[in-house]
């Protein structure tokens, strides 16, 4: 549902913010630690940077850190440089010409509510919730980290 360079993007973030005692971490580090490739990654922290997600300090002992806590930063807004948000969509994925709630193509109900679903999802998820929640002994159902 999301494209490769959204997902390295959240693998990132997640990181990040296990490491805040560590702050700023070396894009390199990043890179080697999770496996991205590191002018990829380059890449996407740049256009995270620019989107004010990230901080960067040039330089030896520079890196990246988040601007905001991670219990502040949702995964809408990590992914909003990256992907077309849900409900942002101007045409029917599925071809119809006009899809609406008025002239709905035969997937729009099911698809509406996916798209509803997802999105609210990443308004309301943080990068927080997900990386300390997600490890936690209820295998990542907790609501914890989330709003709403």
């Amino acid at each position: 549902m999301i494209s490769l360079t959204s997902e390295y993007a959240l693998r990132a973030m997640i990181y990040l913010a296990q490491r805040v005692e560590q702050w700023p971490v070396s894009g390199r580090t990043v890179a080697e630690d999770t496996g991205i490739p590191r002018k990829y990654l380059q890449t996407i922290l740049s256009d995270l940077v620019r989107a004010r997600i990230l901080d960067s300090s040039p330089g030896r002992g520079g890196g990246f850190s988040m601007v905001r806590s991670p219990q502040e930063v949702m995964l809408s807004e990590v992914l909003a440089p990256f992907e077309q948000m849900p409900g942002s969509r101007r045409t029917c994925p599925f071809g119809h010409e006009e899809c609406n709630d008025e002239d709905p193509c035969p997937a729009h109900e099911g698809w509406k509510g996916v798209c509803e679903q997802y999105a609210h999802f990443l308004k309301h998820t943080s990068v927080h919730g997900i990386a300390f929640d997600a490890r936690g002994s209820d295998g990542g159902k907790s609501t914890k980290g989330t709003k709403g």
